[in-house]
This record gives C-alpha cells, sequence and structure tokens, in this order.
C-alpha cells in the first residue's frame, strides 16, 4: 500500500487542493458533491490515511442525522440523482458500524422501491421527468442499488438494476456508432425526442461517461462467482460495446473527447474535461478487467488520454494547489426554461474550473493511471 511519504501523486494532490478549499458548510446532499468525497474516499483508502477518511466522514455528518435521516433530503422528489450521495455511506458503516449510515442506506433504497417507472420498468429519471431514462441515472442509482444487493439485498435486486441497463442500452445506442444518446422519452411527448426512437439529438460526451462509469462501478459489486454469471453477463457484453465507441470519438492530437462526441470540427464545440476524465477511467477499468477485447489498444488510449488531462486542463496555484479546467457546468433536457438538446445548447452552457462533476472523475482516473 502507498502511504503519505515521498512525493504524493496526482490523485492525492487533487483530493487534498479540493479539502483544501471545500468547507463543510458548502456540503450538500447533491449528487456532485457526493461523487468527489467518494473519490476523496478512494485516494484515502489507497494511500492508508485514516485522518482522510475522517474528513469525509466529518463531511457527510453535516447531512446524515442520528435517526438516518438526511438534511435537504426529499423521497417524495423521486430524484436519482439524489440517490448517489449514498453510495460512500456503505464505506463509512464499514467503517463505523454508525447504524445512522445503514438507517439512512435504507432511506434510500425504499426510494428506489417506490420510483415511479416507465412501462418497460425502467426507473424515470425524476418525478419532474416524467417516461424519461437518462444515461445519468444510471450512475446515479445503479452501483448503490448493486451494492446494497451485495450487501444486504437479493438476487432479485440484482437482476432488476441489470435490467435497467439493458432497457436504457436497447433504446438510447446508435446501432451505426455504438455511441449513446443522452436520454429516451418513452412517451415520445418531449419537444427533444425523435418521433421514431424518442431519443434526444445528440450524444453529450458527460452522459455517456457516466453511463461507463455506471457499468462499471456496477460489474464491481455483482459477484464473480459462476453463480451470478448470467447477471455480469450482460453488462460485460454493454461493455464491450461501449470501448470501440469511446475509441471511436477520442480526439486523435490531444487524446481528449469533445462536448458533442460525434462532431469535432463543428464550430464551438470543445474539448471538454469532465467526459474525458469519465472515459479514461473507463478505459482503464475496462482494459485491466478483461471488458475490451483490444486491451492494449484501450490501455494505450486511457493512457494518451491522461496525459492529455494533466498537460492541457490541470494548473497549478501558487500554494501548490491543483485546479481542473474545461468542465461543462450543467446540461440537461426539458424543464423550465425549456432546454432542447440541440447543439447549440449543449456548446452554450458555462464551462467552468474545478466543478465536482470533473474533478472527481479526474481522481478516480488518476488512481487508476497510478496503479499502472
Amino acid at each position: 500500500m502507498e502511504t503519505t511519504t515521498g512525493t504524493p501523486g496526482i490523485s492525492e494532490r487533487m483530493a487534498r487542493s479540493v479539502m483544501a478549499r471545500y468547507e463543510p458548510s458548502q456540503v450538500q446532499w447533491h449528487y456532485e458533491h457526493g461523487l468527489v468525497l467518494q473519490a476523496i474516499w478512494a485516494v484515502a483508502e489507497r494511500i492508508g490515511d485514516p485522518a482522510m477518511k475522517d474528513w469525509v466522514a466529518m463531511m457527510h455528518d453535516t447531512k446524515i442525522r442520528d435517526d438516518g435521516s438526511i438534511a435537504t433530503y426529499r423521497d417524495d422528489e423521486f430524484n436519482l440523482d439524489q440517490i448517489n450521495p449514498g453510495k460512500g455511506l456503505f464505506d463509512l458503516y464499514a467503517a463505523t458500524g454508525n447504524e445512522k449510515y445503514r438507517k439512512a442506506i435504507e432511506i434510500l433504497r425504499d426510494q428506489l422501491a417506490h420510483h415511479p417507472r416507465t412501462k418497460a420498468n425502467g426507473f424515470w429519471h425524476k418525478q419532474i421527468y416524467p417516461w424519461q431514462m437518462w444515461l445519468d441515472g444510471l450512475y446515479m442509482q445503479g452501483p448503490f442499488y448493486a451494492r446494497y444487493a451485495a450487501e444486504f439485498g437479493t438476487r432479485e435486486d440484482f437482476a432488476d438494476v441489470v435490467a435497467q441497463f439493458v432497457l436504457v442500452e436497447k433504446h438510447a445506442r446508435d446501432p451505426a456508432t455504438g455511441l449513446m444518446y443522452h436520454a429516451w422519452d418513452e412517451s415520445g411527448k418531449q419537444l427533444w425526442a425523435n418521433p421514431a426512437t424518442g431519443c434526444s439529438p445528440h450524444f453529450w460526451g458527460r452522459a455517456m461517461g457516466w453511463f461507463c462509469m455506471a457499468v462499471m462501478d456496477t460489474l464491481r459489486w455483482i459477484p464473480a462467482d459462476g453463480a451470478h454469471d448470467d447477471l455480469r453477463s450482460p453488462l460485460i457484453a454493454i461493455a464491450r460495446r461501449l470501448v470501440p465507441a469511446v475509441l471511436s470519438c477520442q480526439d486523435g492530437e490531444s487524446g481528449l473527447w469533445y462536448q458533442i462526441l460525434d462532431q469535432p470540427k463543428r464550430e464551438k464545440n470543445y474539448l471538454e474535461s469532465s467526459a474525458s476524465a469519465m472515459f479514461v477511467r473507463f478505459l482503464f477499468l475496462a482494459a485491466r478487467e478483461g471488458y475490451a477485447d483490444d486491451a492494449p489498444r484501450a490501455l494505450a488510449a486511457a493512457k494518451k488520454g491522461y496525459a492529455g488531462l494533466v498537460r492541457d486542463k490541470v494548473t497549478e496555484d501558487g500554494e501548490g494547489n491543483l485546479h481542473l479546467s474545461g468542465i461543462c457546468s450543467v446540461a440537461g433536457l426539458g424543464g423550465n426554461p425549456y432546454r432542447d438538446g440541440s447543439f447549440e445548447y449543449y456548446v452554450k452552457e458555462a464551462v467552468v474550473s474545478d466543478d465536482f462533476k470533473g474533478v472527481g472523475p479526474f481522481i478516480l482516473a488518476s488512481l487508476e493511471a497510478e496503479r499502472l
């Protein structure tokens, strides 16, 4: 195991940079806050730093009450984004045995038990987005649901979570390119929905990045024991199909990926950091776990993408803290004001630095790079 002696790796340096500027008063029960805390916990595990784990626990404890209730969380919103921060609760419960974490886990699991679904049995992304499945949502609930199944649940839970991935890929995957559309509207009523397919118009990088990470993180919790091969096989097949699709749209010069994946030369499109970090981590994992048909190519692409991120998107300030630039601040569909999923919509959203949706995946990608 690595220790904090010697020269810290980039994963540790970025984690400590976040810690230096992230105050307890800023913590929200929000998917991106949960993501960065999960990434920092992973660094703490790698380097063997109990003080870093204590810091993560302290940040969670600003929201988890003694009875397991979660400040600012509302189950009646039926929002899959609100599941993602709960992934870290499993580690906190395992490390401390504090029952408040287990109670909070059960509150989130109960949301999934009552969450509205499409007619095809897929979770709606949110109550306010009826009949819609977004790629983002697979990341928000999939690994949480799978870990719950592994530690407290049943085989039927595993089957349910795998079915979510199969359903989304069936509807949102473009057969010509293998790329995934941002979302699918079963009802076909959204203005952004293709009348024939129900899919949104474009391949947004971060949406597909969420999906790629979701596949790998869900597979982690389904036992590779022979008895669960029928459940693992569909996800492994999805991962194998995703690898060449991701490789096909990597920018040859920088090693990074564009905001809209398949239109690199279109004016105002740009190389986006959060999606690039997600794809880098995905390719490292796919190569290592044997889910890439051409593992050497996937590994080389991951290395090139990571080098591009460090070279072009990471800077160091005067105090030695690291920063990540080139992150799309936010993107969605529908709502008010209405987001139409057009190319113009995606490229006009703000591009920012140090957003957790980019920093979290970058830390996780850095951990994979450092494993080499």
